[in-house]
């Protein structure tokens, strides 16, 4: 559905091959024991474990997600997520050396450490299903459900050739080289994602310029938007960055949702991974395999400046500038008129915005996506199998064991959870 040429198509596999081919190598240091598979032994550096936790949650819902909160609620709808970053500060100076410290695998292990007696064990035996399959696979099934209306959009894919591709590439890599292998894959694909989302913006403000001035430049599509989206003085103001606390009560129930509540109650009452108090999840497992404590709290801190403070902005941009080219859904089914109508929603703007790319970023942007979804998919299926081998079967259904048997029902369990994932992302419609 967007013209792609033979040129985009080999820097999609050359994209493919520089972030995957490495991971291959990682196969046997995985398979030695449950501490490599999980954990890496225990010797990631500080960089790495913060690349690869930026990397994880970048995942191709999030733009998707960030730009219906834009088009939705302005720039301040971003405050129900930049609210989390009072459990960030909160992890890396209170928590970060001390997950380290604690030496277990996972942080449902630390429940039976904190803890003692038959409820502790149950507790860990609870959360490790409760998180590991029936969250976790919701979480991947609205990723899975992202990749699908972006592939709807770019190539008139269906969902279940999307799930086809996208399953075959992330169950393979995750269940053959373990989190060495996803660590080094997320590594290349956050720098991969970060040149692509930036040439998004780029091209973007482009076209704004182009339609709004005559001039197909940059900088003058940024005066232009900014002029433009001033100018429109009703509701929630679309730039401010924070929401309006006066007129109408529609714009004090938008206060409430998007910074009212977040600042109040959600930072530190929601659970949701790489958000909650405490950095649990798969931001715990790479404390975890940290090298050090010093190392556990440097990549902390260099994931929560890439989060809150250096990434978003170009999802941002983005998502503007849709607001231009298509003020309403309407605009983008127009666009796109054999895209899928119930696929169609703000978060489809992202997608509909890459066809202003020029050849050879729509090559880097189609395999940014593909990276996107995989950082995060090959995450959530390492640490999900992680709470379902060492929190549930090996400590309540076969205890005694080798190493190699568990890491083999680790391999079995990422295949059924991305399974149960896709299955369910053909019963949703939307991220949010």
């Amino acid at each position: 559905m967007t013209h792609i040429t033979a040129i985009d198509w080999l820097i999609v596999a050359l994209t493919l091959a520089i972030c995957f081919v490495p991971a291959l190598f990682f196969a046997g240091r995985s398979s030695k024991s449950t501490s490599e598979f999980f954990a890496s032994g225990r010797s990631v550096p500080w960089w790495l474990a913060g690349l690869s936790m930026v990397a994880t949650t970048f995942a191709s819902d999030t733009p998707n997600w960030v730009t219906e909160q834009v088009r939705r609620f302005g720039v301040a709808g971003n405050w129900q997520w930049w609210a989390f970053a009072l459990t960030g500060i909160a992890t890396v100076f209170f928590f970060a050396r001390l997950w380290r410290r604690s030496g277990v695998l996972t942080d449902l292990e630390f429940y039976e450490q904190r803890y003692s007696g038959r409820e502790a064990s149950w507790v860990r035996g609870f959360r490790a299903i409760y998180l590991g399959l029936f969250y976790n696979c919701f979480i991947m099934a609205m990723v899975t459900l992202a990749a699908s209306k972006i592939a709807n959009i770019l190539f008139g894919l269906s969902p279940l050739q999307t799930i086809l591709f996208a399953g075959v590439l992330n169950v393979a890599f995750a269940a053959h080289s373990g989190l060495w292998g996803v660590l080094v894959i997320d590594m290349i694909q956050f720098f991969i994602k970060m040149t692509a989302v930036i040439a998004a913006a780029w091209f973007s403000l482009v076209e704004v310029g182009r339609r709004l001035t005559g001039m197909p430049e940059a900088g003058a599509g940024l005066k232009a938007l900014v002029a433009e989206l001033a100018s429109r003085q009703t509701g929630q103001p679309v730039l401010d960055l924070l929401p309006r606390f006066s007129g109408s009560s529609d714009l004090w129930d938008t206060a409430l949702m998007v910074f009212i509540l977040p600042l109040a109650v959600s930072w530190w009452a929601n659970w949701y991974p790489g958000s909650e108090p405490g950095g649990g999840s798969y931001i715990a497992q790479r404390m975890l395999a940290s090298r050090s404590e010093k190392d556990s709290l440097a990549g902390t801190l260099f994931f929560n400046i890439a989060h809150y403070v250096l990434r978003p902005w170009p999802w941002i941009l983005t998502a503007l500038c849709s607001i231009i080219i298509y003020p309403d859904l309407a605009s983008i089914q127009a666009a796109f008129p054999n895209a899928n109508p119930q696929l169609i929603g703000h978060d489809s703007a992202f997608p509909a915005m890459l066809k202003f790319l020029p050849v050879g970023y729509t090559g880097l942007m189609i395999g940014g996506l593909i990276a996107a979804n995989s950082s995060t998919i090959l995450t959530h299926l390492n640490w999900g199998a992680s709470y379902l081998v060492h929190d549930f079967y090996r400590r309540f259904i076969r205890a005694n064991e080798s190493e190699r048997h568990y890491v083999h029902a680790g391999r079995i369990l990422t295949v059924v959870l991305y399974t149960i994932a896709a299955l369910l992302s053909l019963t949703l419609s939307t991220a949010q």
